[in-house]
């Protein structure tokens, strides 16, 4: 999309956010209101929201949180300046960062890396077996999102292009409702969705094989760097919960899927098996030099979303592939790794 069309979309995101779900219960409007993005797959982050950590963590503060259905939405809000924080794929961050977004944020969290909650499914019905015989097939995935990366780069592992398919832009409730109705042949999507098409679909390909084909994807969480900068203490504040909710996914389970399932109106038991496909850091291994790194000391992620970035670019998807110290400077080492202490 060229610059102008995001920013024309960005302009009407500033209007259309009204139809989001938007949960902001309580708000004092002498306080200042914190903007909170965020999806419904299953992380840490629907614990904290679930749980209102950040309104215990943050009294002064009004917190506002925002649904979206994919990382462009997020990216387009971002734009609009609607968002101070935000939860979206590397593939999305890689595009934001790059030109001609080149949206002010930076990467102050890893929320969880793409398992198998994240897949490449063909209808059962459709003769499909092999990644090469979705030739001229019509497959569905949210465009500019961690899954149509994924679906892009399952497709050239297998010598395929995307003009070798028919690609559908559809956000998961409305690939849903096209699998359904037999419009399309395959899709790359995550949970909940993911499971709805597994019932009757199988997989070809998922998110955790790509990752050891050194193609991985990973959820982020995003901070508007003018934010950041006015408001390190919120930051702080935010991460620590969000490293709470990881400390829970690890220790009790139980209570993750709970708290997950109340968010997206699963049973804990269906939660509890899908956090069994997602792979969720400790929040020692997000301060780690593999993934956020510490103060001053911008981690591996950084390189992971130059590759996602030279992936884009050799795809056609964004104009050229940002340098690397692009991505080295959008990570929020402020504080690590203290930062993610209780």
């Amino acid at each position: 999309m060229k610059l102008k069309a995001l920013l024309a979309a960005a302009a009407v995101t500033t209007i259309a956010l009204s139809g989001c779900a938007v949960d902001n219960s309580g708000s004092d409007s002498t306080k200042e209101t914190i903007r909170i993005g965020y999806q419904s797959f299953p992380s840490g982050d629907l614990i904290v929201k679930q749980n209102k950590w950040l309104e215990e963590a943050l009294p002064n503060y009004n917190v506002k949180w925002i649904k979206f259905d994919s990382g462009a939405d997020v990216n387009t809000a971002f734009i609009a300046k609607e968002l101070d924080f935000g939860a979206l794929g590397s593939s999305p961050v890689a595009r934001g960062l790059s030109a001609p977004l080149n949206i002010p944020y930076q990467v102050a969290f890893v929320l969880d890396v793409a398992g198998d909650n994240e897949a490449l499914v063909v209808r059962n019905e459709s003769g499909v077996n092999t990644i090469p015989e979705l030739r001229g097939k019509r497959i569905a995935t949210p465009f500019a999102s961690t899954a149509h990366y994924s679906l892009l780069a399952a497709l050239a592992q297998n010598g395929l292009s995307a003009s070798d398919v028919q690609l559908v832009d559809l956000q998961p409730q409305a690939i849903l409702a096209a699998w359904e109705r037999g419009d399309i042949d395959a899709a790359y999507t995550w949970l909940p969705t993911l499971n709805d098409l597994r019932k009757t679909g199988k997989d070809l390909i998922t998110s955790r094989q790509l990752a050891k084909d050194g193609k991985p994807t990973l959820d982020l969480g995003a901070v508007r760097t003018e934010f950041a900068d006015a408001h390190p203490d919120v930051v702080d504040a935010w991460r620590q919960q969000e490293a709470r909710a990881l400390d829970v996914i690890a220790d009790d389970p139980a209570a993750a899927a709970k708290a997950i399932a109340a968010e997206v109106g699963l049973t804990p038991e269906d939660l509890e098996g899908q956090l069994k496909q997602g792979v969720y850091l400790t929040p020692a291994e997000v301060a780690s030099p593999e993934w956020l790194g510490s103060e001053g000391k911008p981690g591996n992620i950084a390189a992971n979303l130059e590759s996602a970035s030279k992936f884009l670019a050799e795809q056609k998807q964004i104009p050229e592939a940002a340098p690397l110290k692009t991505f080295q400077d959008a990570i929020y080492t402020k504080g690590l790794p203290d930062a993610l202490k209780q």
